[in-house]
């Protein structure tokens, strides 16, 4: 029971590292604002590392759903994936649609775009957290090292999509922006606890879904924000170029 109870509080250790990785970017953001040429890119590069995560989440989760290389998706996981990522998309239309006509009329608000950021992020994280805690269970020691550094290396790098909505405009407080990276790293060791006790990939494949459906929401006014600042500053060769280190960045990072 001893050595059961230490292993735990390793394990809950060693995610709390993990998941709270994610406030390594703060100093950077709590920088003050930049010049309009760089908040394109910053944001840009924020939208590229997105993208790359709705890729990679998806290629996880399509490993149990194509199990075994079949072309045959598994009916009961692909239901699930789609009804995860459309009931989260649709969730956050009504949510923010409700939000425009109770109080902000305007299109694009940074503190509500930042949330939803974070809540796709913690969502995400959420699915890491299990993948880490069932390899944690089944003594993976080699595995563990390197889900634990790659973890920590990507957590660094979501730290710029849910600060970017407010490159631009005026950043809030450093106790709300902890606030929105407490939302996107804490659900990593949630989900380390979850995945120690109860390894599910029904449970998995749904937490994957809801993390696009958020991510791919976000986009959204995300993009039409920065070319309406690129076309204000006249860089627009900056949104492709920061689009595309973005995604390279969080494939090499996924990579290591």
């Amino acid at each position: 029971m001893i050595l059961f109870a230490k292993s735990l509080y390793d394990m809950l250790a060693l995610s709390l590292v993990m998941g709270f990785s994610i406030y390594l970017s703060f100093p950077i953001i709590l920088r003050k604002n930049a010049a309009p040429r760089s908040t394109v890119l910053l944001v840009s590069f924020a939208i590229g590392i997105l993208i790359f995560l709705a890729a990679d989440i998806f290629s996880d989760v399509s490993a149990d759903i194509y199990a075994s290389g079949s072309y045959v998706g598994n009916p009961v996981l692909s239901s699930i994936f789609a009804s995860s990522v459309g009931g989260m998309f649709a969730l956050l239309y009504i949510v923010e649609n409700f939000m425009k006509r109770s109080s902000v009329k305007e299109s694009f608000v940074p503190s509500r775009i930042a949330l939803i950021v974070a809540i796709g992020m913690g969502l995400q994280n959420l699915t890491e957290g299990l993948v880490f805690g069932s390899a944690y269970v089944v003594g993976l020691t080699g595995l563990l090292l390197v889900i634990l550094v790659g973890f920590i290396l990507q957590n660094f790098t979501e730290g710029f999509p849910i600060v970017s909505p407010f490159f631009g405009y005026k950043k809030p407080g450093t106790a709300f922006l902890a606030g929105l990276y407490f939302i996107g790293g804490f659900p990593t060791i949630a989900g380390s606890i979850i995945g120690y006790y109860y390894v599910n990939p029904y449970l998995g494949t749904l937490f994957d879904g809801l993390a696009i459906g958020a991510i791919v929401y976000v986009i959204i006014p995300m993009f039409k924000n920065l070319f309406r600042q690129a076309d204000q500053s006249k860089v627009q060769s900056l949104v492709y170029a920061g689009m595309i280190i973005g995604f390279l960045a969080g494939f090499a990072v996924n990579a290591i």
